[in-house]
Formats: structure tokens, sequence, C-alpha cells
């Protein structure tokens, strides 16, 4: 089955564009290029956002050229090195994946797909699997740490994360396998005319290196991916676009229950989002109109005992950003979402859940360069929730730039209403639901600098400090909002020294962290130090040719966390952990060779859960 998926995709990218040559990079940036800039970057919409305030919005952005120089196969390979983000898996890839943003929980990251929320409402605490996520259709990733509340609703208090999916315009084919006979192929194609164009993406990955428990050398776990990506868009005339986006994801993994109970569970997971839009687009205005629907349908089977879990998620949006004049811009927008969701667990363990809630949200915001050199931005949100009612949450920005540097201060405030099963769900040792929770909420405090001390030196220097009340907790077999007015806390210091010469660029960040519980003791999986360094060297030679080396390292520093077996806090050693990518570039192919964990590290992250070992991977991108 999987060599004709291939075979079909080969066939249909080697078909005619039946559309005609036009000039590809011109139709793309027909939209995007915007004073003369390049079209190196895709712009996509940020709600509740306009001209002017956008300067004081914190974003990371990971382009396609990035992701596949780094040979990254899912998205934890992108994720790792962003000095916001500390990660945990359990076990090899495919398995289950949670990320802590800036400290926070890993229900406290919002994930979006073109910037439209995908959390799992399935969930227990309405998370996102981060380990399903294989990135061989995904055209951009953006980071966005710190509460992003004001911009993409509830969720974001330690902040979002957006995958881009858009029409790839460059058509391609890629094969990559390794040592242990994993492979990854990915398809591209794009159809062009002059008002619409047509494209889609195809990924397949299978992998099966370790045991996720156990000894590392006991029966692999693997995990089969299949993804793919289909974009439509077209110009009603110059201003006025229509587009769509429709991504379906399959993802079935191995799984381990325990260190001796190792074979027979296996987890299915499909998901879908179907996004429809309408833009309309001039010099001064831009009005956004999206209709959008996802869809989770997961389950597990643990030697013949069936967990199952549903959740459907459709929404509308109406987003507006506009220039008053030469100094004021403005933002505003509505938003309506209904969420339903469903589980059903079996075997010595039985909970279910099953309900709905929706959400009405209007937002606005006011960006003013009342100087030359100096915005004020303000955001404002307003989210009417079916069970927890009316709550705000607002952003204050000033940024002031100088020659070579810019100086920069924040205020935010977040929101996380209560999941469906914090709400509705038992289980069979007397857990009943809460519908009368609050929503957690969180003040965070922001200072940044950024500074050019020429064109090799850039120098980038955020700290940031925040706290959460109002947590929700598991007491006496029912979900409470926290009641002893001591908040969970955090703060920060990050840095990130760029170098670019005229053939070698390095990256090199540094991430200082402090996360603490209600008693003051640290919170677990969150390391106080981390760093590292992304360094890329072009390598032009008569013998080797057009050459690329890349080199990712990075130190996640010690940290606590709880036994796997007798559940006590432990603390966590620290790891290092290398990559090594060289990228052969040919006329029309790239031929790479990658190391991943170069001197072989065995580590665990979670206590309990193996790492993958080394391995060497061999790829052809045409």
């Amino acid at each position: 089955m999987i060599i004709r998926l291939i075979f079909i995709f080969i066939f249909y990218f080697l078909t005619k564009n039946v559309y005609g040559n036009e000039d590809r990079n011109s139709y793309i940036c027909k939209w995007e290029n915007e004073n003369n800039i390049p079209c190196v970057e895709i712009k996509s919409s940020l709600s509740n956002s306009s001209a002017f305030s956008k300067s004081g919005i914190n974003k990371t952005i990971i382009t396609k050229k990035q992701i596949i120089e780094s040979g990254a196969v899912d998205l934890i390979d992108v994720l790792d090195i962003i000095p916001d983000i500390n990660i945990t898996q359990s076990g090899p890839k495919g398995q289950q994946a949670s990320i802590f943003m800036r400290g926070t929980g890993s229900n406290h990251t919002l994930v979006m797909i073109n910037g439209i929320p995908i959390n799992d409402q399935s969930t227990t605490q309405g998370l996102h699997d981060f380990g399903l996520d294989f990135i061989q259709t995904v055209q951009q990733i953006e980071i966005y740490p710190g509460s992003s509340g004001t911009h993409f609703g509830t969720n974001a208090i330690g902040g979002a994360i957006n995958i881009v999916l858009t029409g790839d315009y460059k058509d391609s084919l890629s094969l990559t396998t390794d040592n242990n006979a994993n492979y990854e192929f990915s398809g591209n194609k794009t159809f062009i005319n002059n008002e619409s164009s047509f494209n889609t993406k195809l990924g397949i990955v299978n992998y099966e290196t370790i045991s996720a428990r156990g000894n590392l050398n006991d029966e692999n776990d693997g995990v089969k991916n299949y993804s793919t990506n289909i974009n439509y868009e077209k110009f009603i005339n110059e201003n006025l676009r229509f587009y769509n986006t429709t991504y379906l994801r399959q993802t079935k993994s191995k799984y381990d229950n325990s260190d001796t109970n190792q074979t027979g569970y296996v987890g299915d997971n499909k998901m879908g989002s179907v996004q429809f839009g309408l833009e309309n687009k001039n010099k001064i205005k831009k009005n956004d109109y999206i209709f959008y629907y996802n869809i989770y349908d997961r389950e597990y089977d643990e030697r013949g005992t069936i967990d199952k879990y549903e959740s459907e998620v459709l929404g509308l949006k109406y987003d507006l950003s506009s220039l008053i004049n030469q100094k004021i811009s403005f933002g505003a927008g509505t938003e309506y979402k209904y969420d339903w969701g469903y589980f059903d667990n079996n075997g010595s363990y039985e909970a279910s859940t099953k309900g709905h809630s929706d959400n009405l949200a209007i937002y606005g915001n006011i960006g003013w360069n009342f100087l030359k050199n100096s915005n004020i931005s303000l955001f404002g949100r307003n989210d009417n929730h079916k069970h927890t009612g009316s709550n705000g949450t607002y952003k204050l920005n000033f940024d002031q730039k100088f020659n070579r540097f810019n100086l920069g201060a924040s205020y935010m405030k977040g929101l996380r209403n209560p999941t469906l099963y914090e709400m509705f769900g038992t289980d069979n040792f007397g857990y009943s639901g809460n519908t009368n929770l609050k929503p957690e909420k969180s003040n965070t405090y922001e200072i940044y600098s950024n500074i050019n001390f020429n064109k090799v030196f850039n120098l980038s220097i955020r700290a940031f400090k925040a706290n959460i009340k109002n947590n929700i907790e598991y007491i006496n077999n029912k979900y409470q909002n926290d009641s002893d007015n001591v908040d969970l806390k955090q703060s920060g210091l990050n840095t990130q020294l760029n170098t670019k010469f005229k053939d070698i660029n390095i990256d090199i960040f540094n991430s200082f962290l402090s996360s603490k519980k209600e008693n003051n003791k640290d919170q677990l999986r969150r390391p106080e130090k981390n760093y590292g360094l992304n360094l890329s060297k072009k390598i032009n030679s008569n013998f080797f040719g057009n050459l690329n080396f890349n080199i990712k390292y990075n130190h996640y520093g010690k940290h606590f966390d709880t036994h796997s077996k007798n559940f006590n806090t432990i603390e966590m050693e620290s790891t290092d952990v290398v990559d090594v990518m060289i990228i052969r570039k040919l006329k029309d192919t790239n031929l790479f060779i990658k190391i991943t964990n170069v001197f072989d590290e065995t580590y665990q992250r979670p206590h309990g859960y193996n790492q993958e070992k080394r391995a060497l991977k061999f790829g052809i991108k045409y």
C-alpha cells in the first residue's frame, strides 16, 4: 500500500503543469511582497493585530528552508532548540509528548493550524500531543512565547505554537532512510494559472528504533504516519482572495504499558482540519472571514481492551486590521467556537466523559506610532464561555527603537477555561466533574532588547516574570480551583546571540528558568538551565562541490522528575545531544547525510522512558 501511494504521487508530480509556465515567484509575491521585501518568510495572519501594534509581539519563525536543513522528522525535532520550551516524550518517535513553555503546564500552550486552535478537547486537560505531529507537509512553524490570550484566546497562558500549512510553489520529492531501515517520504505538487493555484502535499513516515520502556533492546516500538495537506486559492479580483486548507493525519504507534507489559499496545490517532477563508485586502485595510472544522478520532488497543476518544470543533471568525493614518492603526474581530468531546476508558481503570461548550469572543487593538521610533500598543479581548461566563484579557506594550538597538516592555493577562473532562468527567474511583470551575488566570511582565552591534553580531535578550492564580487542582476526587491565594510562579531570562559571516552562521542560545509550585519547590521536568547552538557552514570546493554543513547542539539541564516505579521525586542528570547534517547541493537535487545523537548518549525523559540512540540517515530531495 505504501509503495503504491509513493508511486502514484511520483507519477502525479511528473505530469506536465497544465496551467502554463507563469513565473511562480512573481505569483506568490503578488500579494506578499510589500515594501520590496523578498518573500523569505510567510506573512501569516496574526489575530488581533495591526500595522503599528505588531512590534510588541514576541515571535520566532522557523521557515521551510530551516526545517529542511535541520533534517527534522517531527515537530519535536524543530521545537527542542527553542529556549522557551522544555520537552518530554514517553519513548521514541510517535510516543506521547508534552511541552512546558516558560515553565507553565503542558495544558497552557495553545496549538494552532494557520492561526486556528486545534487543541484536542477529548483529552483530560485539553492537551495537544506533540508526538503525533510530523512535518513532511508543514510549510512554516511560528512560536509565540508568553501569554498570548489577547491574540488567540484561552489556553495560551504559556504561549502558542502555530503550524502554517500553505501552498508550496516549489515542486519536490524527498526520500530518506537510515541504518535501522526506517524511511520518510514527502512530495509536493502545485498547479498555477493566472488567478488560482492548487497545491497538494503527501508525507509518509515509518520509524521503529527502540523499546519505549524497559531495556533499550527489548521489542522495538514503532510509528507509521500518513499526512496530506491540500491548499487551494483563487483571486476573485485584485484585492479579494478565496482560500482553503484541508489537513488529514493518521498516526499509528506501538507503545508499552510498563517494563514488563510491552506488547499488544497500539494507538491509532486520526485528525482532520478544514478551513475556508475569504480575504479582502488593500494598502490600508484587510478583512478576513474564516470558517473552520476540526475533528479527532483516537483509539487505543490494550491487548483487546479498546479506549475511544472523539472531539469536534466548529468555528467562525472575522478579523479586521486597518490604518487610520500614518501614526495610528487599529484591529478588531470576533470568533465563535463550539466544542464537543467524548471518551470512554475501559479495563481496570474506567473513565468517561461527554459534554459540550461554546465560546464567543470579541477583541480589538490599537497601535500608536507617537514618535518616529516609538510605538505603544494596546490589545484587549473578552471571551464569553458557556460555563465560566465573561472573562477579559489584555496586553499593553511599549517599544522604543534607537540607532542600533531597541528596548521594550509588556504586560499581559492570560486565561485558561476548564476542559470538558474537568467539568463533566467520571471514573470508577469516585471522580465526578465540576461545572462550577472558574478559569485559571495569569499575569506576565516582560522586558526585552535586540542589539545590532554590527553586520556580524546580533544579541537578543528577554526577561519575564509571571504568575498563575485560580489554578485547577485534583482534590478529593474532584477538580477544584485552588483557594489558598498562593500562585504558581515562573520567571526567566533568555539570550540569543547570532553571528553571521560570509559563509557561516552561528546561533547561540541560553535560557535560565525558575518555575515554582505553591510550596516554592521546583516544578517537575523544568530544567533551570538550557543552552545550545546551531551552526551552518557553506563549503565550496573543487573536490566536494557545494556543501552545507550543519551542527545542532542542545544541553538540557538537570531537573526533577517522578520515579516511574516508586513515584518518588528524583533529580535527573543533564544531557548533551549533538546532531550533524551534511547537504550536497546539485542543480535540482540535494543529497544529505545526517547523524542524530552523534555521541550516542543514553538518557530518559521522562524517567522510565527511553530516548533514541545514535542513527545514520541518508536522503535525497529533488
